[in-house]
């Protein structure tokens, strides 16, 4: 059975066809995010450690590390990204203990990450060019870790599925020349938007199943793509996961957290209900509006595709009993309450939280 190995100092994530989903947390990550750019070229590393812890708490296995800012003082991301993927992972490292994935398309980068890395990361990400073959994959002997490989060549991302599937054979094959073995390759064999392809869900699913069967190999995504430009994007998330899941992928990239409610729209909210004359207590906070309203929370909280993939793990019998379903749907407790059945008094349990 292919087993994919990934380790952080203390903690040891295994990608594979009898193992839980793997969540590789995809949040930090500068790309398309103004916010995050401008920080780190400034030194400012919060939104990363707020990023990292939030995405563990909500059940990442996995946090991919992106550096790929192009700085306004200096466009070069070859003198620019070593340092600061460098910085990025000694500090998400000593905020969290789940294994790294070093994800970079400049390879000073990737050696910079490997070099400050604890245990073994999973290395993101090796294509068919020629080019790119020859610099990533003697990185990946060297440090002896997992690579993702991603189904594209110097052709570009074909539409059709057979092509996809030989760029990712020939990778694999191109590894065990380099005596990488298969169960060291995650292969992501690249999901296109539904919006833009009909048949986008169908080909994923099918070159996965191909994937595993033929190769024997472990599977990633970027499970967002399915649903780019559409309306409801977690409604179709959350179905495409599972799907993806029952077709044999082992593991996404992908955002774990829902993100808090923005104030502003908390109190357009509390207007609309003012104008319709809803009375609220007056001591009625923000959370408890928002879960009256149903608006989701003020709080990081796990997202609604984790709660998709639970219910996957469990029904494949990949959460025997399921003890991390249960776990996941235990309520949160406030401040001073006890669980339901909790003798109260000096007698009582220790309170236990989620």
């Amino acid at each position: 059975m292919t087993r994919t190995v990934v380790e952080s100092k203390t903690k040891t994530a295994i990608i594979g066809f009898d193992q839980p989903f793997c969540v590789i947390g995809e949040r930090i990550n500068p790309t398309g995010r103004k916010k995050l750019a401008a920080e780190l070229e400034a030194g400012d590393f919060s939104t990363v450690e707020s990023d990292a812890i939030a995405q563990v708490a909500a059940g990442a296995t996995v946090l991919d590390i992106n550096a790929g800012v192009v700085y306004n003082s200096n466009p070069d991301p070859n003198e620019t990204e070593p340092p600061l993927m460098r910085k990025m992972i000694e500090l998400v490292q000593g905020l969290v203990d789940v294994p790294l994935c070093i994800d970079s398309s400049v390879p000073g980068a990737l050696e910079a990450g490997l070099a400050a890395c604890e245990g073994r990361p999973l290395l993101n990400s090796v294509t068919g060019e020629e080019d790119r073959l020859e610099l990533v994959l003697p990185l990946v002997k060297k440090y002896n870790v997992p690579v993702v490989a991603i189904s594209n060549d110097d052709t570009g991302i074909s539409e059709d599925p057979d092509v996809r599937f030989a760029v990712a054979k020939k990778i694999v094959e191109r590894a065990a020349d380099f005596g990488i073995p298969a169960h060291d390759i995650v292969v992501d064999p690249l999901v296109m938007p539904i919006g833009a392809m009909g048949t986008a869900g169908i080909q994923v699913f099918t070159l996965v199943r191909r994937l595993r069967e033929e190769l024997g190999v472990n599977t990633t995504c970027g499970a967002s793509n399915i649903s780019f430009g559409l309306p409801n994007r977690h409604g179709i998330n959350n179905a495409f996961l599972p799907m993806a899941m029952g077709a044999g992928m082992t593991s996404a990239i992908m955002n774990p957290v829902a993100l808090p409610v923005k104030q502003a729209e908390i109190e357009a909210r509390k207007i609309a209900a003012a104008a319709a004359g809803i009375v609220l207590p007056e001591d009625m906070d923000d959370e408890s509006f928002c879960q009256l309203f149903g608006l989701g929370s003020t709080k990081p909280r796990p997202g609604k595709e984790m709660e998709a993939i639970r219910a996957a793990n469990f029904l494949t019998n990949n959460d025997p009993h399921g003890g991390e379903w249960i776990r996941f749907n235990k309520p949160i407790l406030k401040e001073g309450e006890k669980e339901a059945g909790a003798r109260g008094g000096r007698t009582g349990g220790r309170r236990r939280r989620a």
